[in-house]
């Protein structure tokens, strides 16, 4: 059974990635909705029968070619939206993943349009999706 992303009878179950490298971590541009051209973690959703960790390596390797040392989940968050007359248009359940580069070169792959090592430094200086350069920090505890 397939369930359409776009006005979901139920919400759906996604995976992020934060992978970092020395002052950098990986972001991709995404290139389809929502937030289309804004830069975020890489991920995706789960397939039926998929444990999140392989999902969420499967979807780093898929959008970057890049593969990390991930552990276990370190957030879990909706992102809802809806449209102008209050529905909701989307909305998927998205648990992160956290690890270090462990081999692979950068490449924008799947339903990235572009993908890059982004300096920490940087992040709040790129269009981002909600709440993304906060998490990562959070994440990598520097906030």
């Amino acid at each position: 059974m397939s369930v359409s992303r776009h006005y979901p009878p139920v919400p759906l179950l996604g995976v992020s990635v934060v992978c970092h490298r020395n002052d950098d971590v990986l972001l991709i541009k995404r290139s389809k909705p929502p937030y289309q051209g804004c830069w975020s973690l890489p991920g995706g959703l789960v397939d039926l029968g998929e444990p999140l960790k392989v999902a969420a390596e499967r979807e780093l390797l898929e959008e970057t070619g890049i593969r990390a040392d991930l552990g276990a989940p370190v957030d879990t968050f909706d992102s809802i939206h809806k449209d102008g007359d209050g529905r909701v248009s989307s909305h998927f359940v998205l648990v992160v993943f956290s690890g270090p580069y462990v081999s692979g070169t950068v490449g924008a792959g799947d339903d990235a349009a572009d993908a890059g090592w982004i300096p920490l430094s940087g992040l709040d200086d790129l269009d981002t999706t909600p709440g993304t350069p906060l998490r990562i920090r959070r994440i990598l505890g520097l906030e």
